[in-house]
């Protein structure tokens, strides 16, 4: 009997030191800069309200911490679609006026490596500005700061919530500079092909409900050298 007590704690006391080690690695998960934060080319910036809450319609499978919004949403329980959620949004510009709406779905990624720090997401966004046309925005995003520094910290709170400023740069591909691939849909945007990056900021989170206080930000790179017209470029900086 005594070994047995032995062995289980043993297995308990090493999985608790692989669960710390692999939380409080300081070599994984590193957020880094955004490429586009020192581009030389114009870029296009749109906000959108990380809050289900303040979004048009948000779901998931009904399981997950950030519960779906409206109250009577279908849910993505079925087994193919049970590990995806979605989202549709209003988007705002620069100065903070509703420009367009933004749907993005989202799935995880059979590539996560959590022993890498790497929990990564498979998003695209499908982008439309009334008026001048439409974007679509393909990415692999990586949660692994997000989960081990905001809600992890929120469930081992007592209080089950967690309050800070967390700021980090979601996307990390398919690009090699760590940048989504946006195309041009139609209107003055078609025929574009170039880069983005998406961040989030995050001042309160809570385990039942998610994000109370969270906004966030796509950046779309706008060569000198594509269809966008000057005009519609302007409208967007």
């Amino acid at each position: 009997m005594k070994h047995i007590i032995a062995l289980l704690l043993g297995l308990a006391v090493g999985a608790f030191l692989f669960v710390a080690g692999l939380i409080y690695n300081p070599f994984s998960g590193e957020r880094s800069l955004s490429p586009l934060s020192v581009t030389n080319e114009r870029t296009a910036t749109f906000s959108y309200s990380g809050v289900a809450e303040e979004s048009i319609v948000y779901t998931n499978d009904g399981m997950s911490a950030t519960t779906p919004y409206p109250e009577n949403i279908i849910e993505l329980w079925e087994a193919p679609i049970r590990q995806s959620w979605a989202l549709a949004t209003v988007l705002y510009d620069a100065r903070d006026q509703p420009v367009g709406y933004g749907v993005k779905f989202s799935s995880l990624s059979e590539d996560t490596q959590l022993i890498a720090g790497s929990a990564l997401v498979n998003s695209v966004w499908y982008v439309y500005l009334p008026g001048r046309g439409s974007l679509f925005i393909e990415q692999t995003e990586n949660y692994w700061d997000y989960i081990r520094e905001v809600m992890l910290s929120a469930y081992l709170s007592s209080a089950d919530t967690w309050k800070g400023t967390w700021l980090g740069n979601m996307t990390a591909g398919p690009g090699a500079l760590g940048t989504a691939k946006v195309s041009g849909g139609g209107g003055t945007f078609s025929g574009l092909e170039t880069l983005g990056v998406e961040s989030l900021s995050v001042k309160l989170w809570r385990g039942e409900g998610g994000a109370i206080a969270a906004e966030g930000r796509l950046v779309i790179e706008l060569p000198v050298q594509q269809p966008v017209s000057d005009e519609a470029a302007a409208e967007l900086d």
